[in-house]
């Protein structure tokens, strides 16, 4: 099943290249806005699941191309995000040791919502790529056996990124944290449709142009460890997200007016915009490209507030 929000936060269940309204079916769950609602419905699907599928089998629905598609999460708990967390690859010699940060709530964008770039001096913008999985049932130290039964489902995941700003070695939660830096959707794929999640496809483009093109079978710490891990550091709660990290050597600068599009295999293709008032511009190489030509470090920005040149 295919869950989402769609014009003011209408649940539906998506059907083809349409989407059903099943909003009245769920009321009855107790919640005072969508960001609870969904959340709540999570804990208690199994109750539900049956009136969703006959609600989505008994509407036509209207087209996804009709419609405002909303973020499917609004306010987890928490949003893990492992760090370092693929083996690029192979260029990797070993796995990175295990690690993780946050990001908050009002990162979250969805489809068709724009990532604004901040006035800040940093060396470059990036989204990364991601495979996010969400939390169904409460987690505290769990087995790595046990994992894979607390997942409700996964969807697509950008993880902005506000590279080099100062102070060097203290920056890792303003790089990470700023608002709209989070886009996910476009909508919960649940975990029954998604036979193995480390066997899928993940293509990231901007303005057309394929950037990030990896397999999750290249990930170094795997879901099972991902999870086990988080839940003996706190609890995880029924809608929290821990997007799985990404292949770095695609990545490059964002700048304002560019189109992103991430596709992750069987979870849908997410299309958010980039925004930046300043304007500013950066070298288009990724950083593969880069190190390709034996250039150091990330792409300088040409252009614009911040410039060296």
């Amino acid at each position: 099943m295919k869950l989402m929000y769609f014009n003011d936060f209408k649940l539906g269940v998506v059907k083809g290249d349409n989407v059903v309204d099943v909003s009245a079916v769920v009321q009855s769950i107790p919640h005072t806005g969508p960001h609870d609602l969904i959340n709540n419905l999570i804990a208690d699907f199994d109750a539900w699941r049956g009136k969703l599928e006959a609600a989505a089998a008994a509407g036509t629905g209207v087209p996804l191309a009709s419609v405002r598609i909303r973020p499917p999460l609004l306010r987890p708990q928490t949003i893990d995000c492992m760090a370092v967390n693929y083996m690029e690859d192979g260029t990797r010699d070993a796995p990175a040791p295990i690690n993780a940060f946050q990001k908050l709530p009002n990162s979250i964008i969805g489809n068709g919502d724009t990532m604004v770039l901040p006035d800040v001096p940093a060396t470059l913008f990036e989204g990364e790529a991601e495979i996010a999985l969400i939390i169904g049932k409460r987690a505290t130290n769990v087995s790595q056996a046990d994992a894979m039964k607390h997942i409700f489902g996964y969807m697509c995941f950008i993880d902005g990124s506000a590279r080099g700003l100062p102070p060097p070695g203290n920056v890792f939660f303003q790089m990470k944290c700023r608002d709209t830096f989070a886009p996910i959707g476009p909508f919960i794929v649940t975990a029954d449709e998604i036979p193995d999640p480390h066997k899928l496809q993940i293509k990231l483009w901007v303005n057309g142009a394929l950037k990030q093109n990896f397999n999750t079978d290249d990930m170094a710490h795997k879901i099972p460890r991902c999870i086990e891990w988080l839940s003996s550091i706190h609890t995880l709660e029924p809608g929290d997200i821990i997007a799985t990290g990404t292949n770095h050597r695609g990545l490059f600068g964002l700048q304002d007016g560019d189109k992103v599009e991430l596709e992750v295999e069987r979870c849908g293709r997410l299309t958010f915009n980039i925004k930046d008032d300043l304007k500013r511009t950066w070298d288009r190489k990724t950083r593969l490209e880069r190190a390709e030509l034996k250039l150091e470090g990330l792409s300088p920005q040409l252009s614009g507030k911040y410039s060296k040149k």
